[in-house]
């Protein structure tokens, strides 16, 4: 089996601060790294180095030859991605010293999205394969359909949260990926409760408290987080995704895999930075051994 992400591509800039600024307020950096982010590049890093097989469908700018050379050191291959006439996506990261974020991002090249390349991709795919959506490119929609159209499963993380978007996409998607924020924001917005969404499972995030897998007409199945102190928490949730995603494409029951992706985040958000942070399988072994 194989996991396809269409995916954001995007410069990080990172700056770390002692706190968070204050709306009008100036702070100084203590630290600045740039490098390799997105939503969804950080899916594809975490399912790859969660051991399953991936292909990511892309954008980038065309004057960035260290992007190409950052996603081959970390095994993404170029062969989908289009080098389009945008600036490359890049997102701004503030981080504090308690590992929390306040991020502003710029989509560029990733709402420049080639539907032919997507659905030529994705024509190579196979029922039971996964396709990875986030709400940072163009042309999720039709990715969707596509992918619905081969028997594909459909992962979406609706995030950032937007609801024309989600509701447009909703009715392709076999998994809704949510933070607790977002399922809120959901289920006022659409007046129906998650178990009842037009889905096989809806997965929600709860950050430190854990996460659970609902479905429809069945009881929640909850996993708690894993106890870590966070140095960064950017990325958790695409973590979290791409860790989700590769370990039911290689055949973890659901509770198996949500301790699988709860234990990868929980890595993740130890380590500075989004897509390097991503931890390797026999990390995340190692961390449900001693568990």
């Amino acid at each position: 089996m194989s996991v396809y992400c269409l995916g954001s591509i995007n410069i990080d800039h990172v700056y770390r601060l002692k706190t968070l600024p204050l709306a009008g307020e100036t702070l100084s950096a203590t630290g600045y790294q740039p490098g390799l982010g997105g939503k969804g590049v950080n899916q594809s890093i975490a399912a790859l180095r969660a051991g399953a097989a991936v292909t990511h469908i892309g954008a980038v700018g065309q004057g960035d030859a260290w992007i190409a050379r950052a996603l081959a050191e970390h095994g993404v291959a170029m062969d989908c991605i289009a080098a389009v006439d945008r600036p490359t996506g890049h997102a701004i990261v503030a981080v504090d010293d308690a590992g929390e974020n306040q991020i502003i991002i710029y989509s560029g090249a990733n709402l420049a999205q080639d539907p032919a390349l997507i659905e030529a991709v994705l024509a190579k795919a196979h029922p039971g394969d996964i396709l990875l959506l986030q709400n940072e490119t163009s042309h999720q929609l039709e990715a969707a359909k596509a992918a619905r159209a081969r028997g594909m499963k459909v992962f979406y993380s609706a995030a950032p949260f937007a609801l024309d978007p989600l509701r447009a996409v909703l009715p392709h998607v076999t998994h809704l990926l949510v933070n607790a924020g977002e399922a809120r924001a959901l289920t006022e917005a659409t007046g129906t409760p998650l178990h009842a969404q037009p889905v096989e499972a809806i997965i929600v995030t709860h950050g430190a408290e854990g996460a659970e897998w609902v479905t429809p007409g069945g009881e929640p199945l909850f996993v708690p987080a894993f106890k870590v102190t966070p140095v960064d928490t950017t990325g958790a949730g695409d973590c979290f995704a791409g860790s989700l995603a590769a370990a039911l494409d290689y055949g973890a029951s659901k509770s198996e895999a949500l301790r699988y992706a709860a234990a990868a985040a929980a890595l993740q958000v130890t380590r500075p930075g989004a897509a390097p942070a991503m931890p390797l399988k026999s990390e995340v072994q190692a961390l449900l051994h001693r568990a």
